[in-house]
């Protein structure tokens, strides 16, 4: 797989298990909590959160990250870099395809923040299948 391919392949997989979780670290603690939105954008796979939110604080501090989620008993795990992306239109991208982000968030709001997931090494596996793992 070619490396949007392999992207789009992750994107695709979070987007159907609906809610798929994000862990961080503080201070050596795991912190775990329920996302929901994905996006891509510049042949980046992103998230995005409220920057005075704990994970938003966590993740500038340690970008390392690491994204769980299953549907139809296959999970994936993706582990990679968040990064923060300032651009306008990096924002709008989340808000047009997450529209039920508007409710919350506005491009300009001062509050909303993207971050593309880098250096990503995702894996789907169940518990009858082979795990196929890619880089992206």
């Amino acid at each position: 797989m070619k490396g949007c391919i392999k992207m789009k392949k992750a994107l695709e997989f979070l987007k159907a298990c609906g809610t798929f979780f994000l862990a961080t670290d503080e201070e050596g603690q795991p912190r775990v909590r329920p996302f929901g939105a994905v996006s891509e954008y510049d042949g980046k796979l992103y998230i995005c959160t409220n920057n005075r939110k704990p994970c938003f604080a966590q993740m500038t501090k340690n970008p390392r990250v690491e994204l769980c989620g299953m549907k139809d008993g296959k999970w994936i795990r993706l582990a990679a870099e968040a990064i923060a992306d300032d651009r306008i239109e990096a924002r709008t991208a989340m808000l047009t395809q997450n529209p039920g982000l508007r409710g919350m968030y506005k491009e300009d709001d001062g509050i909303f923040e993207v971050l593309f997931l880098k250096n990503a090494t995702a894996t789907i596996a169940s518990f009858t299948d082979a795990p196929e793992t890619w880089n992206f």
